[in-house]
Parts: structure tokens; sequence; C-alpha cells
């Protein structure tokens, strides 16, 4: 009789960084643009991959998606053992805890897996692989239904979430960028830039795209500057106005509301 091995986890241990409320620009863009894609899965999972020493983002996150999708179910999924014990408690209908990392141990294919703050300790040279691994894991595209498949959401953001910075990849790869921020605390848009992703953050250097987006959006936003006086919400959609005659940002006035912002990855993608 043979005895089956459990495999190793693939990934490194992180920080375990977490708190209250933290990924809560991230949720909200989650349930706004992949909601439809959540309600449309026979069986709604989503990833929550590298929660940390707390599972409080776990948590939220199965509330925030159930308002737009009320049959998702979330997956906390932490390489550290005493992680996933410390969150055991936490399990309620719709939530369980798991141990394991890049491979992402759910059955089937996940319609969403979320990764905040998880390849911050990575080499940028790695990135790639990681995406590639867990792209595979998410749903397959149905041409037939007009789904587009699963997403990966894979970005950084503040200790309390105020300034925020995150990839979307598709099952065929990275789709789009989105900057994201609480607006009274910006002095200027490339404040954001200690918070792009692993694959971007080192990239931020003249003759890169992303240098040069960032270079385009504070100059938006200085010749934006007479808007501020109705506020810094009607500075920066004027600034993403400005922007978009440049750039292909892809999302319209009600995401810029909320300070944000998407363009689309190729136009940002590294040079190679």
């Amino acid at each position: 009789m043979s005895t089956r091995v459990a495999s190793r986890p693939v990934g490194t241990v992180t920080r375990g960084t977490t708190n209250p409320n933290r990924l809560r620009r991230m949720d909200r863009w989650i349930t706004a643009v992949h909601g439809a894609e959540l309600r449309r899965a026979a069986e709604p999972v989503a990833v929550d991959l590298g929660y940390g020493a707390a599972p409080w983002t776990a948590v939220e996150l199965l509330r925030r998606l159930r308002t737009a999708a009320p049959r998702t179910r979330v997956v906390g999924v932490e390489i550290e053992p005493a992680r996933v014990a410390a969150a055991l408690p936490y399990a309620r209908e719709g939530l369980v805890f798991r141990h394991g990392g890049f491979e992402v141990p759910v059955p089937g294919r996940p319609s969403l897996i979320r990764a905040a703050n998880v390849l911050r300790q990575y080499e940028e040279d790695e990135v790639g692989a990681v995406w590639e691994r867990l792209c595979a894991r998410l749903a397959p595209a149905d041409p037939v239904s007009g789904s587009r498949g699963g997403l990966l959401v894979e970005g950084t953001c503040d200790e309390i979430g105020r300034r925020h910075v995150w990839v979307a990849l598709g099952p065929e790869g990275p789709r789009t960028v989105t900057f994201a921020t609480r607006l009274g605390s910006l002095d200027r848009p490339s404040d954001l830039a200690e918070r792009l992703p692993k694959a971007l953050i080192h990239r931020n250097i003249p003759g890169e795209p992303v240098h040069a987006f960032l270079r385009d959006f504070d100059r938006a936003w200085a010749a934006a500057a007479p808007y501020a006086a109705y506020g810094a919400r009607q500075r920066w959609i004027r600034t993403v106005r400005l922007l978009k005659a440049d750039w292909p940002v892809t999302d319209g006035p009600a995401r810029w509301r909320q300070g944000e912002v998407t363009v689309a990855w190729g136009a940002l993608a590294p040079r190679t």
C-alpha cells in the first residue's frame, strides 16, 4: 500500500503584514469590474493568496464580493502553517483556509485570485513565472457565454490602503494596470510610484514607459490645478481626461471618481 506525500507549497513566507480594511480599494475595483464574471460562473471561487498573519482581508473579501455575486466562496491560502491555524476560527459558510502557495491548492479553476503584497519580496525576474503559473490556474475564457475567464489581481499597497497599484491578468496574461488612491493624501500622482508592483517598480527610470506615464500624469495634474478649487476629486477627473489624450485609459468617470485610473498593460509594460 503506497503512502501519498503532500507536495511542498510553492513560494516563500511573506512578512505577513496586514490590517483591517487595507485592501478596500482593490476589493471595490474587483467587485465593480469582475462582479459579472463571478455571477456568471457555475461555482464562483475566489482565492485570497497570501493573506498574512491575520485573516482580515479574506473575511472582508467574502463580504464585499457577495454584494455583487452572492454565491461566491472565498479560500484563504497561506504558505505559513501557523497562520492557517490562527485563521481557522474565522472560517464560516463560504470561507475556508488552506495551507499552500502559488500552486493554489483548491479544486477546479478559481474565478479570481487576489495576490496583494505577495510578490514585493521577490526578484523582478521571478514575477513572470509566478504570473504564468497563477494565470494557468484561472477559470478559462468561454467564447460561447462571452466569459473572459478568471482574473488574477496582483499588486502592492501601503500599510493602511491609501495608495495602491495593481496589475489585472486573465488566462491569456496581463491586461491592465490600475492606480488607486485616497485623493486627499496625494501631493502628485507620481507619489504612487513607491507602490508600483514588482514587475514595474524597478522600471520607473528614464526610457521606460511607466516612467513616461508618471511624468505625464504629474504634468496633467499640474495643468488641472485650477480644478482644485472644486476639490481633489474634480482635479483628479480633469487630470485623467487630459492624460487620456496620450495614454490608453480603459475606464471612465465612474471609476475616476473613486480615485482610480486604469491603463492598458501594453502601454506600461517594461521594455526588454
